[in-house]
């Protein structure tokens, strides 16, 4: 019957008679026949099966071998015998290099038939002992999958006892080699079911045996944290972590994070890999393992790992939010990775570039999958915002990316940022700041944010960029006796000539703070500038004055000596003097008081748009790009009803855009003008359009810089609980206040007083306002009539004759931006430019600006943004329209720079004889010797930090190029498949790309 079937078989016949032919012997086979009849034919079965080139004669071997384990079990007993068995797994079957394929598949088949027979165990036992060799043998996928269905089919033959923990840790060494060569979607496919079969295996284990379960891991982790130069291990392994229980996880990760035998290159090692793992398709609860580890080793601050790690991973993770597939997995874990790196911006600052791909390519998706991911993402980024601000020039990209999505709110902000961060201890972070290669590109030097203390860093910059300033300190003498300038001197000097790219100003910071602040917690920064200034003024009347030995070095003129001798530095440079003139209502009597200042506190008008008197507002001017037109008929500009004034003649020429005749005393009597000064100085600011053109998002009831000076210098009602005690009725009266700028500071500082105590919450609020900022300002000065002669004798004059008023011009150079909602949080930068004499200045003559192209000079000046450690390029456009973009970065404290050549000539002039203007200031020795050893120091540091970092950095594995994911982004809609990075696209290379 044998001869017949195989001649049957190996016929050319057509496969209809041959399947009809083959019916008939086996049908045959049923019946009741000779014991070597059935050997023959078990021996032509198990050929057919083993060694058949067609699927056909495989499929006809089987269905015999199972007719003869059925109907004859005491012969399929007899051949399927222990040795026959041990000769198949240990020699194979069939001609050599031609071994069959299907052993396994056979000896599955075959062991359904000798369960109950005597010979069972023994076969067992060999099983036991022959799968153990095969694993350890590392065999392909394919065999091991084999492997893997058979035990599982037969878990008698499962190797028990110590065998089997053996056999589970050599399963995790033959996962970790598993390599899918092809990238065939089919082939790939093959390849995960294979892998399936394989980690299913483990979980049947450990099922029954849980003791095996930490030992298996223990040989996970040893593979995983290996540092050999060899191959990486299997993404593959991630199948193995899905099935451990989640109950074990506190326990693994404690163990694994407390354990001092692993090394910290070891630990990177194994993390880094495990993050490599969110690419693997069908792993479950993957991402919470890795998050449980990345968690463990903050709870044992092993924050160098996690910094290195997360710099090296981020963008991979990010990339593999393109696939649907793994999408959620990589979520949480970047969610984390994100919100854990608190300390630096570093990690989100790497996924800038990319975020406005992601966002398009998930908003095409178009499926549930995407748009939740695309809120979660958003969230993520505002999260990111709020603790990196001061980045507006980066961030626009992504924040008109994101605009469309919901935006969280504050608390839900503090809520994520509080429950995910490494440490609450804040100084245990100190020493790994942003590690910066080198200086900016910008040449500037940035400043180490100490806790909180971006609010220095901002003035401290600010003043920095002051140059007249700078180079006044900078040309101090040894032993001035002046210690907290000083150390400002030393400050400027480092930030001037380190080689660093960011220094610490904490010798700086414990000499100027202020004994009220709160160490690490936010400030008030226009108060702490106030207390600097302030403490520097004191501290130079108290000592030595550096005027006084310019004096005995008759380096000065008597002129000069007499203006400014017993003037400090602090007033030179910031000093200004305001007249408060108060008139009773009653008896019309006036009394005045001079004072000096150091910066304007700006309020804002109330939000109804009145203002607090009813007399005309100065105009206070902004030109530039900011200019406004001088209105057509003069006599608008002569509205005060506090001051006599000429009948204009009709040969006169129109009046300047600042008339002088906006502010002062009108005789008992005289009428006031009907067309008051704030028709034209106010409406005309505060209308958006003809102050600076269109501005992006700009709010209807923008404001202005003059806006707010205007209002500060309206006269003011003092009625009903505000009463004026004036003395010549010697009573309580109704009267009005009105303040007038005498003397103009060099650089003009105005603080927008945005932060006010509501007393329905009973806390501070900050107005969040938009408020426009000339890039060129023009401010009155009241002089008195031989001063005016005086000071126009240095340049052209401004004045309006006879009026006692003289137009000063001051520069933008600096504008510190407070972000966030709260004087008590958030966070400060600043923008900055040098403003010099060198400049061509543009200045009006006659009250009409000059030209364009003149004007357009004041933009050529670079603009810097200073941001803690990091500066960057920046420009005017960026001061202009931050809070359009970020509504709660704000513009705060203001620094203008006086032209020349008008009332600050002789300060000028002092500061040229003095050799402090516009030369290199030369340091003391001591300085100079300083600053050369510390640009040593760093040199040195750097080296052995590249070493360092070269040593741990080659420990990191290596992994496929992330951003090849992102490139495969394209507008691709002919390919197929659902695994691909757009909903529906990508082909089976995209596949390919994902898993390995």
């Amino acid at each position: 019957m044998d001869k017949i079937l195989e001649a049957v078989v190996m016929s050319s016949y057509p496969n209809n008679v041959k399947q009809g032919l083959v019916r008939r012997v086996i049908e045959a086979s049923k019946q009741p026949m000779d014991s070597e009849q059935c050997w023959s034919m078990l021996e032509l079965s198990t050929k057919l099966y083993l060694t058949g080139d067609t699927k056909y004669k495989r499929e006809v071997g089987k269905e015999v071998l199972e007719v003869y384990g059925h109907y004859h079990p005491e012969e399929f007993e007899e051949f399927f015998n222990v040795r026959f068995l041990l000769s198949l797994l240990q020699e194979g079957y069939g001609p050599l290099g031609k071994r069959s394929h299907y052993v396994l598949d056979y000896i599955q088949l075959g062991l359904q038939f000798v369960l109950e027979s005597p010979s069972a165990n023994t076969i067992f036992s060999l099983l036991r002992i022959e799968v153990l060799r095969k694993v350890c043998e590392r065999p392909s996928p394919k065999l091991c999958a084999k492997i893997s269905k058979l035990l599982i089919q037969y878990p008698q033959c499962i190797p028990t006892g110590k065998h089997q923990l053996l056999f589970c840790q050599q399963l995790i060494r033959c996962i970790g080699q598993f390599q899918c060569v092809s990238e065939g979607e089919e082939e790939i496919m093959e390849f995960l079911e294979q892998v399936n079969k394989v980690s299913g295996l483990l979980q049947r284990i450990w099922r029954t045996q849980t003791s095996a379960i930490l030992p298996s891991l223990k040989e996970l982790f040893t593979i995983i944290s290996s540092t050999e130069e060899q191959e990486a291990p299997s993404n593959a392994l991630a199948s193995v972590v899905q099935f451990v229980p989640l109950e074990l996880m506190d326990g693994v990760i404690r163990n694994l994070t407390n354990d001092d035998s692993i090394t910290d290159v070891q630990m990177m090692m194994a993390i880094g890999r495990m993050i490599d793992w969110v690419s693997w398709p069908l792993g479950k609860n993957i991402d919470k393992w890795i998050i449980a580890l990345l968690k463990g080793l903050a709870a044992v601050k092993k924050f160098s790992i996690l910094i290195e790690v997360t710099l090296s991973k981020i963008e991979k993770v990010f990339s593999k939010l393109l696939y649907p597939i793994v999408r959620e997995g990589a979520l949480s874990v970047l969610q984390y990775m994100l919100l854990s790196f608190q300390h630096s911006h570093e990690a989100f600052h790497l996924l800038l570039p990319h975020i406005p791909r992601l966002v398009a390519s998930l908003k095409k998706e178009d499926s549930n999958s995407a748009t939740s991911s695309l809120e979660q993402l958003a969230e993520l980024i505002h999260c990111m915002f709020f603790r990196f601000s001061g980045f507006p020039d980066l961030y626009e990209p992504v924040l008109e990316a994101v605009k469309a999505l919901p935006i969280p709110n504050e608390d839900r902000i503090k809520h994520l940022l509080g429950q995910n961060a490494w440490t609450s201890q804040k100084n245990e972070l100190a020493c790994f700041y942003p590690r910066l290669a080198s200086k900016s590109e910008t040449g500037k030097i940035g400043l180490i944010n100490l806790g909180n203390t971006c609010y220095m860093n901002s003035i401290i910059q600010s003043l920095f960029m002051a140059s007249d300033f700078r180079h006044s300190v900078l040309n101090l003498t040894e032993g001035n006796s002046q210690p907290l300038m000083t150390k400002l001197q030393w400050l400027f000097a480092f930030l001037e000539h380190s080689q660093r790219p960011a220094i610490s100003p904490e010798s700086f910071l414990s000499a100027s703070w202020p004994p009220w602040f709160t160490p690490g917690a936010q400030q008030d920064c226009s108060e702490y500038l106030k207390y600097l200034l302030d403490r520097l003024h004191e501290e130079e009347k108290t000592g030595k004055r550096i005027y006084q030995k310019l004096k005995e070095s008759s380096l000065m003129s008597q002129t000069v000596e007499r203006h400014y001798l017993n003037k400090t530095l602090i007033e030179k440079m910031f000093g200004g003097k305001m007249m408060t003139k108060i008139r009773c209502l009653k008896c019309l009597n006036v009394s005045s008081r001079e004072e000096a200042f150091t910066d304007l506190s700006l309020a804002f008008p109330p939000s109804d748009g009145n203002v607090r008197g009813t007399t005309s507002i100065l105009p206070v001017e902004e030109i530039g790009p900011q200019f406004i037109e001088p209105p057509e008929n003069a006599g608008q500009l002569m509205g005060s009803p506090w001051i006599r004034r000429k009948a204009p003649k009709a040969s006169d020429h129109a009046a300047p855009p600042m008339s002088v005749e906006t502010l002062g005393f009108q005789e008992p009597g005289e009428a006031a003008n009907p067309k008051r000064g704030n028709d034209v100085g106010v409406d005309a600011a505060k209308d958006p359009p003809s102050t600076f053109g269109e501005q992006a998002c700009a709010p209807k009831d923008s404001r202005s810089v003059p806006d707010l000076i205007n209002y500060f210098l309206s006269p003011e009602k003092l009625t009903a609980e505000n009463k004026y005690h004036c003395e010549k009725c010697a009573s309580l009266q109704d009267a009005e206040k009105v303040a007038e700028l005498t003397e103009g500071p060099h650089y003009l500082i105005l603080t927008l007083l945005r932060f006010s105590f509501d007393p329905r919450t009973m806390k501070r609020k900050k107005i969040l306002d938009n408020v426009s900022i000339p890039v060129v300002l023009k401010l009155p000065i009241l002089v008195a009539p031989e001063e005016t002669e005086e000071v126009c004798q240095c340049g052209k004059d401004d004045s309006v004759p006879g009026s006692g008023f003289m137009t000063v011009v001051y520069d933008l150079c600096s504008v510190v931006v407070h972000s966030g909602i709260s004087s008590e949080s958030g966070h400060y930068y600043c923008y900055s430019r040098e403003c010099t004499d060198t400049v061509p200045h543009g200045q009006p003559r006659d009250g009409v600006p000059k030209p364009t192209s003149d004007k357009q000079l004041d933009f050529e000046i670079q603009w810097y943004l200073f941001n803690d450690t990091r500066v960057s390029f920046s420009s005017f456009e960026s001061v202009s329209n931050v809070t359009s973009f970020f509504p709660k970065d704000t513009a705060y404290v203001l620094f203008y720079r006086q032209r020349p050549g008008r009332q600050s000539c002789l300060l000028h002039e002092a500061l040229a004889e003095a050799g402090c203007l516009h030369a290199e200031p030369s340091l003391h020795k001591d300085l100079m010797e300083a600053i050369s050893k510390d640009n040593i120091l760093f040199l040195q540091e750097q080296e052995k930090e590249a070493r360092n970092r070269a040593a741990y950095i080659s420990a990191l594995p290596k992994s496929p190029l992330w951003w090849r994911d992102l490139d495969r982004d394209k507008d691709d809609d002919s390919s197929s498949g659902g695994c691909s990075p757009a909903a529906g696209g990508g082909g089976s290379s995209s596949f390919h790309g994902l898993v390995f």
